[in-house]
């Protein structure tokens, strides 16, 4: 397996191939991982997949603790303000709906803690400084020409298959002749990173957004981790000069206003431009090439739908070829990537496309999120708190009541190409997963369920095979399948 971009996307896919012992290759042409902090926040399915990951702790480390919601208010230092849902849940809803919860976390430290994780990775190689060419393909293999960043020499990297996650710009969707359809000119924004001890000004309203309305200051404003390091976002004014023009004292008189104090004295780390852009390519694979992330589509920061969306695509599409690879599925499995993944896509770039597409309620935005897996329920273990969702495995799940011990033999008698982990949940939990005490589920890798029945007697007499899991064609035949 090839990826190509080494952003979060391609590690997230490389993760979740590398987790099956699948051989992936990752490139990027930069030569060391990016120190950009473009996003600013995981979601809670997000961070679900980092605790799957074993990173859950190792990113929250990162995190501000903050309510991720936005201030709106005149400056920092105000006290005056109104507080605006940013669809992301409070602590005590994420509670009742999942494991974990969101975190408010620079890209800047979250990508290289996954970074390390695929580093350590036995089945994992990773190429820095290795600029993709060209791509080729036939029915067995896509062919990669490379060029080393430092040296210049060319060389051709053979795969099963390719994921593209290099980007809004990708190469691979270009030489493919995919064309990416809507408006990629929605606004003009600049951004300046900065560190200075804005957290006493904030007081006790510690947000992960503050809307800026000052009129000779508006923007966003936002910390970038728990310290002391900051961003002022903001549209280029019209007829303006643009931060890269400021002078430092105007630069610093910008901030100080934002912030709302005039002692402030920041340290100026970057300055950066970016332009909205709401589009989807018109379609997500051709032949073994996959597109992932921003090379799929591009959303606007509102919402920060972006990144994330592209999480859960890479995690799709990577335990779909890893079936496909292992020989546990035909390749018919991955024509289910884009008709699952592309309408998630489309609803959140629609929904940052529009002026308050930011402004979203927690119950709207937390089911496109959560993407229909099976509830949350901690289950009565006496040991260590696991969840429903964290029983979920690399292959098929069943979940059985507590009541027939006869599940465990039923799963091993499925014609199933797929390995079936089984698992007895306590009474409590099979009612919260609307499960008769001698019944029984099964779900898929992303906690979707396939099937359901109230008893083994009737699953028996219904059978199991590939056909009767339409949601997962090429379960009962693999054949022509293989790892490689």
């Amino acid at each position: 397996m090839l990826v190509a971009g080494a952003g979060p996307a391609g590690l997230v896919a490389a993760i979740t191939l590398a987790r099956y012992e699948i051989d992936v290759v990752l490139i990027d042409k930069r030569s060391t991982p990016s120190g950009l902090s473009r996003a600013l926040a995981v979601s809670t399915r997000g961070m679900e997949l980092m605790r799957r990951f074993g990173l859950e702790q190792a990113v929250r480390s990162g995190a501000a603790d903050v309510k991720i919601r936005a201030w709106v208010t005149p400056s920092l230092a105000s006290g005056e303000g109104t507080e605006m849902p940013l669809g992301s849940p409070s602590d005590a809803e994420a509670a009742l709906a999942s494991p974990t919860r969101p975190a408010w976390v620079a890209q800047d430290h979250h990508e290289p803690v996954m970074f390390e994780h695929l580093r350590s990775l036995p089945s994992a190689s990773i190429r820095l400084g290795c600029r993709l060419l060209e791509v080729t393909q036939d029915d067995q293999l896509v062919r990669a020409t490379v060029a080393d960043a430092r040296t210049g020499a060319v060389e051709h990297i053979y795969a099963s298959y390719l994921i593209a996650a290099d980007g809004a710009h990708s190469i691979v969707r270009e030489q493919l002749g995919i064309a990416m359809i809507g408006p990629d000119n929605l606004a003009d924004y600049e951004r300046v990173e900065f560190t200075a001890p804005l957290w006493q000004l904030a007081g006790e309203h510690r947000y992960g957004l503050y809307l800026i309305t000052r009129p000779d200051a508006a923007g966003v404003l936002a910390p970038r981790g728990p310290g002391d390091r900051w961003s002022l976002s903001r549209e280029i004014p019209a007829g303006t000069r643009g931060m890269a023009r400021l002078g430092q004292d105007d630069l610093t008189g910008l901030i100080q206003r934002a912030a709302g104090t005039n002692a402030l004295r920041p340290q100026i780390e970057r300055l950066s431009t970016f332009t909205f852009a709401a589009q989807m390519a018109e379609r997500y694979a051709w032949g073994r090439c996959f597109l992932v992330g921003d090379a799929a589509h591009r959303a606007t920061p509102r919402g920060g739908t972006g990144m994330n969306t592209a999480i859960q695509d890479s995690f799709d599409l990577g335990w779909k070829l890893a079936w496909v690879l292992r020989g546990w599925a035909n390749p018919g499995l991955l024509a289910t990537y884009e008709g699952e993944r592309r309408p998630v896509a489309a609803h959140n770039v629609q929904r940052s496309s529009e002026p308050d597409g930011a402004r979203q309620e927690t119950g709207q935005a937390l089911a496109w999120d959560l993407g229909g897996r099976l509830p949350h329920h901690w289950l009565a273990n006496g040991k260590e708190r696991t969840s429903t969702v964290d029983l979920i495995g690399n292959g098929l799940t069943l979940l059985s009541g507590p009541s027939d011990p006869r599940w465990g033999r039923f799963a091993v008698s499925i014609p199933s190409t797929v390995p079936i982990d089984v698992h007895v949940v306590d009474a409590d939990t099979a009612r919260a997963l609307s499960l008769p005490a001698a019944g029984a589920l099964l779900a898929r890798p992303d906690g979707r369920e396939l099937r359901r029945w109230t008893g083994v007697d009737a699953a028996a007499a219904m059978g199991l095979d590939g056909s009767a899991l339409p949601d997962l064609p090429g379960i009962g035949s693999a054949a022509g399948a293989g790892q490689s």
